[in-house]
């Protein structure tokens, strides 16, 4: 995945391939970056620079990553929905969670913490925000967690291959779940809240980095 972003992203962006253009065969991307199809197809479409036509090739239909593209739903939609429903629903199972809901959190908890393979912390991942629904009580929030657990899960992969948030996303839990023991309302929706936050935050490193051009004598300034 990093492969793809930082080697296709960096070209379209110089201008290497311009708008309407038609890359390399998979075949052909897939020798230069050592990967695999599946891999090249998962990176294509998140970055969504690309359309892919059946029977004529990939073509080049943006030049820059704006909101990438997780299974059928844009980052930002699902952002945005995880907003409006994790952060109450860490409220709610913060008053409505019962001692099986708390022993089955922390111990997927700690799982999370020894593991440290990626595609494994990833389904932990999905199943600790399902865990933290079922907490709240309400089928509902549950319902919907299962709805975008798909591309909960490509987010969490991308998230941790090239922003490295496995290690974070852990303390971010651990403060969830404490808020969740202590049965704090107010300290569950703020420790939803950051995680959300950090989520978003890299995200946006991920996908519009910080640029490093220093300006030349006398021009105008980044």
């Amino acid at each position: 995945m990093e492969a793809v972003l930082v080697h296709l992203r960096g070209a379209i962006e110089r201008g290497d391939y311009a708008i309407g253009d038609k890359l390399p065969s998979e075949a052909e991307l897939c020798r230069t970056l050592e990967i695999s199809r599946p891999v090249l197809r998962e990176a294509l479409q998140t970055m969504g620079l690309t359309v892919s036509k059946t029977g004529k090739g990939t073509f080049v239909v943006a030049n820059a990553v704006e909101d990438p593209t997780f299974g059928d739903y844009a980052a930002s939609d699902l952002l945005e929905v995880r907003r409006h429903v994790e952060i109450p629903v860490a409220g709610y199972a913060a008053l409505r969670r019962t001692p099986e809901n708390l022993d089955h959190l922390a111990h997927l908890l700690d799982r999370m913490e020894r593991e440290t393979d990626t595609t494994a912390w990833v389904a932990m991942d999905t199943l600790f925000h399902l865990a933290v629904a079922e907490a709240a009580q309400n089928p509902v929030f549950r319902r919907v967690i299962e709805e975008i657990r798909d591309a909960l899960a490509r987010q969490s992969a991308f998230l941790n291959e090239l922003g490295g948030r496995r290690e974070q996303s852990n303390r971010e839990h651990r403060a969830i779940v404490e808020a969740l023991i202590d049965g704090s309302e107010p300290d569950a929706v703020e420790a939803m809240s950051h995680h959300l936050d950090r989520v978003e935050t890299t995200l946006t490193d991920i996908v519009r980095p910080a640029r490093t051009d220093t300006p030349t004598e006398g021009g105008p300034e980044a």
